[in-house]
């Protein structure tokens, strides 16, 4: 049969964990596979592991099932999920390739297995009377924990839940462990958790006493067992706790439908993991719920795929309002699906609500699915009808359907309940976004559900003030309880009233819709390894090569020019809150989804500081009405086109302008930088913060002819002159400062002296630094390399060697740099700071830089990896060579691993990707060779994450 192939957010669903996720991508190129094929609805595979036999991998995709040779205990494991992904991202899988026989042999001990589980099984000898025995001691057990557990909870009303607030969570356990004793697990369970409320949180009196009255209802539920109706009696047993057999629930009529899987939710109870699927039939419009457990350690059955659906045969477990079902028969594979059918507007699910309390009042959720709906501002989802329902705690900014659907109406599935809505996934133009799990939110404190009155009573006590009333007002409507009722049962009635009684908010108008996109998406395939990059085990490496790796991937996004995937913009922008380097390439990738999406959150209002705005000749008026990013854009063209007509328009703004813009609006006159700008930069050296005027230095600096320039090389020469000899070698003679003057201090000379340095000395290099290197070329009559020679053996020589470094960095002289470095390698010269020497190797050219490190490396200097951090950009092939060979040497020779993992790390990230298959060759070898398993680690990963790298910038061309 024809199979359809798979997407990448399938497999994801799939996976059992993060790491399984992160281990699957390592083997999720063709390069670690011998064969791949497809048989049937059987993907398999060869995949090439560290021993020399290959792990045999199969994957049934009617299922899904998985069988993989490896020990790994996680179903399925990173080899299945790496097949998986390699196939949905259209690897290399050939159908015509023949399938080795243990393709066949698994095929046909599935089928062995399913035709066993089908057929009938032949009854044993059965004890008719010992089993109705053992049916009523059973049922004895339960009756008595019943009748202990009423008495039970009159005494926490007739007490008060005052008490219970004091008392903390062991009356509870210790109520819950006889409940257990009497078999009754179920009604065990809800005692146990009301220890997790008393006491606990905002209206916790509230939640507890509705708790404590659908446990009286439960009890009288019980105590009437035998004269409800059947479907009534086993919602009340299952409450209860009495189990349902997996063989009677299958023996009941099947369902059988088109079944389109909505979404999943994963609970931890810290004893057993639960997987909640919510399935919705196409013909019968019946919900279906399908409950997964797994215990410490183990994973969760994957074989429900939300986005998903398949024909399949569904038993439903009995019930008054049955949605627990059991998979029976699945006929067809599971196919993507662009959109479900049977979405209902607000009030229909709400009605559908209020049928399903009225047949099950212990009910607490159910699903939804919810036609054309969209995010207010105030946490409610909105129907065309101009209708709402609120969000749930920890749902109430939901950023992920905000950020895929731009505000427009969408598809939603989620979980209804009385705390509000908890989504599970949404569909957007055919795509299937999964919800964002919930977040922690004490913001907005759940309402109190029951009357005041009963609430009061139950807080004080029922022995102090009896409960006595045949009414209750639930809202604004009077309702009547019976005479005789006691408080539980009343409030029982009320809360199940109030919770049926449930109507769609108005007056919560959904938001804005976010304005179109004025550029092209970003290639599909970029977009997704953006998302891998953005989610914990998506891309190889530790925490800081993955921020590098989307570093780089954001500079190539840059250049590439089009906009990230709406989905991927709230990680992107939280990316961007914590690492400021990053924004500027977020800026220009985010598009017009990113400015808006920023524009409704606080910590995410950087963005359009940073996002680039209208061009100046569209709209004149940005600089008046703009933000600052905006503003920063347009005066930044401005320069570009028109220099001077930029500099008037700052200078008609600036005593008005903020500090933090001043400081970026100075750093704009970069652009065009000319001597018409002197004049301005120099009076802003006389702001009153020290931002401003860095900024303001830091040009003038570099301006040629500069009234800072000539007020520095004035004093450099006072201080500095040459000595010129008719025999012996001319020499420098110096004269520092005497002291700092305010003129000194407002042209940029620090007051702070150096860690060892004296004042004079101090003063010396400052004023060197802040003078135009030029002048020394020209006074003396010598290039760089010269000058500098000229201070060996001088008194002065190390102040006079610090200032021109510091001068080289301002000024961004190679040459001098470059001279001074070279002087620096001398043993007999003074050193440098360790600071300046690294800031003056970042003005070498890259080739010298790369010539000098892999000299290091190959001499084995301890400074060479300092070198290779320093080096700007991606690696030429000299150094790339001289760093694979190193690292094979220290593979095999070294004695400490952590030398050969620093190395590999430094190299993951600036190594031309196309040394991937080099450095894979090697590991392979290393692997072969039976290396040290440590020292074949960081070659491996280094050559994952090259391959990475590689990837990643070809779905660029």
């Amino acid at each position: 049969m024809s199979v359809e192939r798979w997407s990448a957010a399938q497999v994801t669903a799939v996976a059992p964990d993060a790491g399984s996720l992160k281990g699957a991508r390592g083997v999720s190129t063709p390069g670690k596979w011998q064969e791949c094929g497809l048989l049937d609805d059987v993907l398999w595979g060869l995949c090439k592991g560290s021993g020399k036999n290959p792990y045999q991998v199969c994957v049934d995709l009617s299922g899904p099932a998985y069988k993989c040779s490896c020990p790994s205990r996680k179903f399925p494991c990173k080899h299945a999920l790496g097949l998986l992904l390699m196939w949905a991202e259209g690897g290399a899988v050939d159908p015509a390739t023949p399938p080795p026989a243990f393709v066949a042999e698994w095929q046909a001990g599935r089928a062995a297995r399913a035709a066993k589980a089908a057929a009938p099984k032949a009854a044993g000898p059965v004890d008719p009377a010992a089993a109705e025995k053992r049916v009523r001691q059973r049922e004895d057990r339960v009756a008595a924990g019943m009748a202990e557990l009423s008495r039970w909870l009159d005494d926490q009303v007739q007490q008060g839940l005052a008490a219970a607030e004091q008392a903390g969570h062991r009356p509870f356990d210790t109520m819950a462990a006889r409940l257990v004793d009497a078999q009754a697990p179920a009604a065990a369970s809800a005692v146990r958790r009301l220890g997790s409320v008393a006491g606990i949180g905002p209206s916790w009196a509230d939640r507890l006493l509705g708790d404590l009255a659908m446990l009286r209802l439960l009890v009288a539920g019980h105590d009437r067992l035998g004269t409800l109706p059947p479907e009534l009696a086993a919602t009340v047993r299952a409450r209860i706790g009495f189990p349902v057999a997996t063989e009677d629930v299958l023996a009941t009529p099947a369902v059988h439908d088109h079944w389109q899987v909505l979404g999943r939710t994963d609970s931890d109870d810290g004893t057993i993991t639960t997987r909640r699927t919510w399935l919705l039939g196409v013909d019968s419009g019946r919900f279906a719920l399908h409950l997964s457990f797994a215990a410490p350690g183990q994973t969760l059955a994957a074989d429900l795929v939300p986005g998903t659906s398949f024909d399949a045969d569904l038993c439903f477990y009995p019930g008054a309002a049955p949605l627990r079902a059991l998979l029976k028969d699945r006929q067809t594979a599971p196919r993507p699906m662009a959109a479900p059918l049977g979405a209902t507007s607000l009030r229909e699910a709400l009605s559908r609500w209020t049928a399903v309390l009225a047949a099950e009042p212990w009910r607490y959720d159910v699903p939804m699915l919810l036609a054309g709906v969209a995010p207010s501002a105030d946490g409610h989802l909105t129907d065309a009808a101009g209708e709402s329902l609120p969000l749930a705690a920890g749902h109430r900014e939901p950023w992920w359907l905000l950020a895929a659907a731009g505000g427009a109406p969408a598809t939603v599935a989620a979980e209804w309940t009385p705390a509000g809505l908890r989504p599970l996934a949404a569909w957007i133009d055919g795509r299937f976004v999964p919800a964002a799990p919930g977040v922690f939110d004490g913001s907005a404190p759940r309402a109190p559900e029951l009357p005041p009155d009963l609430l009061a009573t139950a807080l004080v006590g029922t022995a102090r003030r009896p409960w006595t009333s045949s009414t209750v007002v639930v809202g604004d409507q009077p309702l009547t309880v019976g005479a005789g009722s006691s408080l539980l049962e009343a409030a029982a009635t009320a809360l199940v009233y109030r919770r049926a009684g449930t109507t769609p908010a108005t007056g919560r108008p959904a938001v804005e819709p976010s304005p179109g996109e004025t550029d092209r998406p970003l290639p599909a395939a970029a977009g997704a390894r953006l998302l891998r990059l953005l989610t914990d085990g998506g891309a190889p490496g530790g925490t800081q090569q993955v921020q590098e790796l989307l570093a780089q991937w954001l500079t190539a996004a840059a250049a590439h020019r089009g906009h990230v995937p709406p989905e991927s913009l709230p990680a992107l922008l939280d990316a961007g809150r914590r690492n400021t380097v990053i924004r500027p390439a977020i800026g220009r990738v985010a598009g017009q989804r990113g400015s808006w999406l920023a524009a409704m959150r606080p910590d995410w209002r950087w963005l359009r500081d940073e996002a680039p705005g209208t061009p100046a000749a569209e709209d004149p008026t940005i600089w008046e009405t703009g933000t600052g990013g905006e503003r920063l854009a347009h005066l930044t063209r401005l320069r570009g086109a028109d220099p001077a007509a930029g500099l008037a328009l700052l200078r008609s703004t600036w005593r008005t302008e903020a500090p933090e813009d001043r400081a970026r609006f100075v750093g704009a006159l970069r652009t065009e930088l000319s001597p018409a700008d002197d004049e301005f930069l120099d009076g802003v050296l006389d702001d009153r913060r020290k931002e401003v005027r860095e900024a303001a230095l830091d040009l003038l600096q570099r301006l040629p002819g500069s009234a800072l320039g000539r007020r520095m090389t004035e004093r450099a020469l006072a201080a500095v002159g040459l000595e010129r000899r008719t025999f012996g070698r001319d020499r420098l003679v110096v004269t520092p400062p005497a002291e700092l003057t305010a003129e000194l201090r407002r042209d940029g000379v620090a007051a702070q002296p150096a860690r060892g340095t004296g004042v004079q000395a101090w003063l010396l290099e400052e004023v060197l630094a802040g003078t135009p290197l030029s002048t020394w070329t020209e006074a003396f009559g010598r290039d760089a390399r010269a000058v500098v020679e000229l201070a060996r053996g001088n008194d002065w020589e190390t102040p006079l060697l610090h200032g021109w470094a510091k001068a080289a960095i301002a000024q961004g002289d190679s040459a001098w740099a470059a001279a001074l470095v070279r002087n620096d390698a001398r043993e007999d010269t003074a050193g440098l700071r360790e600071a300046v020497r690294w800031d003056l190797h970042l003005l070498l050219p890259p080739a010298d830089l790369a010539r000098i490190a892999a000299d290091f490396l190959r001499r084995e200097d301890h400074l060479a990896h300092r070198l290779l951090a320093v080096h700007p950009g991606v690696w030429p092939d000299e150094l790339a060579v001289a760093v694979v060979e190193t690292i094979a040497h220290r593979a095999r020779t070294d004695r400490h691993s952590w030398q050969l993992a620093e190395l590999c790390r430094a190299a993951a990230l600036a190594m031309p990707p196309a040394y991937a298959r080099h450095v894979a060759t090697l590991a392979a070898q290393l692997d072969q060779d039976s290396a040290d398993p440590s020292r074949v680690r960081p070659v491996a990963e280094l050559a994952r994450i090259l391959t990475f790298r590689h990837e990643m910038l070809q779905e660029f061309q």
